[in-house]
Order: structure tokens, then sequence, then C-alpha cells
């Protein structure tokens, strides 16, 4: 018998792409595109809280940089537009969800923001991308996935090559991936090519989040007062996040400038 999510089906609704189910728990909320996978997940009393590791490791730029615009590719329950919305107060967001219906149910049943401030698109990812300006965004989060799989447009190079386009010069780039990328594989020689920095966080259900900056950083002790302050305005454990950094890639970079 297939494993499914057991949750109380509070909304079940679907189009051309499949069945779209909200689950309710005692203390969270679940969106699920096919009861067995969680798309999204909130706690129900703070919506704007991210409960998946993956989702709260890919907020770990704002640890480095407070961005005042930041693009979402993947809105889902619209897990990161409420938290990015909940942290930085003055920036401009927007949202890219291939699904209309999913952008309904996560403003009816997972409080994404109604904010002037919030703008989303829907659109396939690739056109979105395209008809973005040069540098006209300070963050990409990026969490591409359908029913029971990672798009495979994450590890493409033409859309590596639009997101570095698209971000500024001090801009972050974090994708949620399903697998560790090769050390010696070509979305990581790529990446190094564009970042000069390249990160890798490995969750404890060994699901991974990429990060690439466009400017060399340093990790943060875990007693730094950023941590702290950020951990007052959304308590995500930002101490322990930040200490699973692994920033492996740098040096591949490096090697390869001097060999140039």
């Amino acid at each position: 018998m297939p494993f499914r999510l057991n949750g109380n089906v509070t909304y079940e609704t679907g189009d051309a792409l499949g069945p779209i189910r909200v689950l309710d728990y005692r203390k969270h909320r679940v969106l699920t595109f096919d009861s067995v996978f969680e798309q999204s997940k909130i706690a129900r009393r703070k919506p704007w809280l991210p409960v998946h590791e993956y989702n709260r490791a890919m907020l770990l730029p704002l640890a480095f940089t407070e961005p005042a615009r930041a693009t979402v590719l993947g809105v889902g329950g619209g897990v990161m537009i409420g938290a990015l919305h909940r942290l930085l107060p003055d920036c401009d967001i927007h949202g890219v969800e291939l699904r209309q219906a999913v952008v309904d149910v996560a403003r009816e049943y997972f409080h994404m923001p109604d904010d002037p401030r919030v703008r989303i698109s829907v659109s396939d990812v690739r056109p979105a991308l395209r008809d973005m300006p040069d540098t006209s965004t300070d963050l990409i989060l990026t969490d591409l996935y359908s029913a029971d799989r990672m798009s495979p447009v994450q590890a493409h190079r033409r859309f590596i090559d639009q997101c570095s386009r698209v971000l500024s010069d001090t801009g972050w780039l974090a994708m949620n991936f399903h697998l560790a990328p090769a050390r010696d594989g070509t979305l990581v020689r790529h990446l190094a090519r564009l970042f000069p920095e390249v990160m890798l966080y490995r969750t404890r259900t060994n699901n991974y989040v990429i990060y690439a900056s466009k400017q060399p950083v340093a990790i943060p002790p875990s007693s730094d007062p950023t941590l702290a302050a950020l951990e007052k305005r959304l308590p995500i454990g930002w101490s322990g996040l930040v200490e699973k950094l692994m920033p492996q890639y740098r040096a591949m970079a490096e090697a390869e400038e001097t060999t140039a």
C-alpha cells in the first residue's frame, strides 16, 4: 500500500497539472500535490514561520545581506514569501508560480501576504527570468518541484546564467536540490565560473540547498549579534543553520581563475 499523508483534507482542487490539496494537522498546515510529499508546510498559528529545514536554510543569505528586492521562483504555499515579508519590511518581493490554482490556495489557506510590496506572476520561470532586467533583484530563492520530483530546469546552465544576469552585484542565489551536486560536476563548475562564492547546506532529510554569492563572504560565528537579531525577528535557529554551511566550492573558483 503506497504511503499517503494522513492530515485532514481542508480543501481540494486541481488543474491540468494535477490535484492540489490542503491538509490540516493539530499545529501545522500542509500543501500537497499528490498526498505523498509536502510541497509547503506552515505553523497554523504563525503562518510566516517556515517549518521545513530546507525552507529555513534557504533564508541563510539574509545572514550576510539585507536585500531591497527579492525574487521567489516556485511560490507553492507562499512560505518563502511570508518569511521574507516578515523579516524585510522594506523589501519588494516578486514571486513566480506556474499554476494560478496554487497561487489562489496560497492566498486563501496559507496567508500569503496581500501587500503592495508583494507581486505574483503566473508564468513558467524561464520566460519570467528572460523578461527581468539586468541586476534587477538582490536575492533569488528557487524551489521548483512538481508532485514528485525537482524540475530539471534548476540544473540547466542557461537557467543559472539568467539568474546571474538578473542578480545585483551583491546578489545571492539559493536553490533547493533533491541531491548533492557533484563537486566536479557541470553545475558546480558553472556556478563557480559565475559566482565568487558557492556553498552547500545538507538537511537532516538529505536534500540540499546550494548558495551562490556575487561577492566573497565570511561565515559568521554562531555568536554573531546579527544572527541573534535575526532570531528575534524570525525564530528559526539561525546560529545552528549557519554552523552547517559548507563553503567547499570557493577554492575551485579561485583555482580556475588562476589557471585561466
